[in-house]
């Protein structure tokens, strides 16, 4: 995972730094790793913003998170952009668990009979020999 940090109208400093990189080390567990964290952390009316991007090959999400401290803009942004990796999470298993259903047999006497081929049209292509 690559992690790009900018800073507008405030100081880079190395605590805010490995902080930052912190966070970023929890989305690993949604994405595996395969994506782009870009952060910008600015001020704007006494105010301090944290904006994240995530960047996958298939995805594409965008938080942001404000207060009057820096760190928890930055928990503000990071929750916020958690609850959308799990819900993109559970999507994926819903998905999978679908696909995995038995058939239901509706009339359960005529589901063992054996069925004369004869009896149903051939489509287009087909070869019965096969």
């Amino acid at each position: 995972m690559k992690v790009k940090i900018s800073f507008k109208h405030l100081q880079h400093t190395p605590a805010l730094d490995e902080r930052i990189r912190e966070k970023s080390k929890k989305l690993e567990k949604y994405l595996g790793g395969k994506c782009l964290v870009k952060w910008t952390c600015y001020v704007k009316n006494q105010n301090h913003y944290a904006d994240i991007e995530l960047i996958g090959p298939t995805f594409e999400y965008h938080s942001s998170g404000w207060s009057d401290n820096l760190y928890k803009s930055l928990d503000k942004a990071i929750h916020k952009l958690e609850i959308q990796l799990s819900k993109k999470k559970e999507k994926m298993k819903n998905r999978m668990h679908k696909s995995k259903t038995k058939p239901v047999i509706l009339d359960p006497e005529n589901a063992w009979t054996d069925y004369d081929e004869d009896d149903y049209p051939v489509r287009e292509g087909w070869d019965r020999a096969s």
